[in-house]
């Protein structure tokens, strides 16, 4: 059997504005990352529809030792249902650092169940992760300087040390 990304290197992806065809979603809703991927837009949303649907929630899975998780069985699930003729999407979240870091499965399934481009997805393809990283990185100095300033006095701020108007 091959390697989970002798697979994946093996399939050639579809067009992104394709897949959003299939789904049935409108290529004015999409912002591409690519070829390959994209975002929906939440505008979407309010557009009216009379489609019915039902909803599976995969929310939680001991992995298997052999590594079938929440992503694996998700799309198991959604192959399976698009077998015997039901349409089906799946949504996956974008997965956490444990990938890169070799501390847990790759969060892109596994085998002939798996999501591609693979590499893509384990280094954080939109940068939503980067994004938040940062985020928490700049917060704490800015707070800090925030309640600093907030309960100095007003001289401590206006003048420096060594400064004409500080003497």
């Amino acid at each position: 059997m091959p390697t989970d990304i002798e697979i994946a290197r093996s399939v050639t992806p579809l067009p992104i504005t394709e897949v959003a065809k299939n789904a049935g979603v409108d290529v004015k809703h999409l912002i591409p990352y690519g070829f390959d991927k994209a975002k929906v837009d939440y505008s979407l949303l309010n557009e009216p529809t009379d489609h019915q649907a039902k909803l599976v929630l995969v929310t939680a899975i001991n992995p298997t030792p052999a590594g079938e998780g929440k992503t694996t069985t998700t799309i198991g699930l959604a192959d399976g249902l698009r077998r015997r003729g039901v349409k089906s999407a799946v949504a996956l979240r974008e997965p956490s650092l444990g990938p890169v870091f070799g501390v847990k499965g790759g969060a892109a399934g596994g085998g002939w169940a798996q999501v591609i481009p693979m590499e893509d997805i384990n280094l954080h393809f939109t940068g939503d992760f980067h994004a938040i990283g940062a985020a928490n990185t700049c917060w704490p100095p800015c707070s800090t300087t925030i309640f600093s300033r907030a309960t100095s006095s007003v001289s401590m701020l206006s003048a420096s040390p060594g400064s004409a108007s500080s003497t």
